[in-house]
């Protein structure tokens, strides 16, 4: 691999990241022995430096991230405020219930029961505060985050607390298959190819 590949890949991995790294498993993941990644963030660092970049890889004792210069907090802070006050996407209202009645509950379980990955949904609502990081289960095979409502979640859906919340329809509430299928019939609709199913695999929030 040739040195620029291998700075591509340095710096593709902790683009990736957003959190810190541990210098080792930085090393492994881009395939390249520790000390070649000391030189190359080195170089990345100048790279960034001379472009006037407004990102710089910072170290935190034996770990690296790749971070925004302070200077540019209030342009990053702008989006993030305009992104949380837009209206929130039926897949996020989606996720949302799913976490509530379930809490708390890991991402894996919200793929599950929508069927699609969540990752970009539950990202989006955590830094909406709507979610938050409640641990990590340690039963489980590698120690998935587990994720719960906030207190913001209670204030925007004008709960006191999660007692408050609606309860699930059961059977008698819903409407069966067999009735769906009948007024489709009535309309002039072929249920046969009907497709309920929602695609966000932009995973929007």
């Amino acid at each position: 691999m040739k040195f620029n590949e291998r700075m591509a890949a340095v710096e593709a991995v902790l683009f990736s990241c957003g959190e810190p790294i541990e210098l080792e498993k930085l090393a492994q993941a881009a395939e390249i022995e520790p000390e070649t990644v000391v030189r190359i963030i080195d170089r990345l660092n100048a790279r960034y430096s001379e472009n006037g970049s407004a990102v710089v890889i910072n170290r935190l004792e034996n770990s690296f991230q790749m971070m925004t210069k302070p200077e540019y907090a209030r342009y990053i802070k702008t989006a993030l405020e305009t992104r949380r006050q837009a209206p929130l996407s039926p897949a996020a209202l989606e996720v949302l219930a799913i976490v509530a009645y379930n809490q708390p509950v890991t991402r894996g379980f919200v793929d599950q029961v929508r069927g699609v990955d969540s990752g970009g949904v539950v990202r989006s609502l955590v830094e909406r505060g709507l979610l938050e990081e409640h641990g990590r289960l340690n039963d489980i095979p590698g120690r998935p985050i587990a994720y719960r409502t906030t207190d913001n979640f209670l204030r925007c859906f004008k709960l006191n607390d999660l007692g408050s919340l609606p309860p699930i329809p059961d059977s008698s509430g819903q409407i069966t298959l067999e009735e769906y299928d009948g007024e489709d019939a009535e309309d002039g609709y072929d249920s046969a190819e009907f497709d309920g199913g929602e695609n966000d695999s932009e995973d929007n929030g």
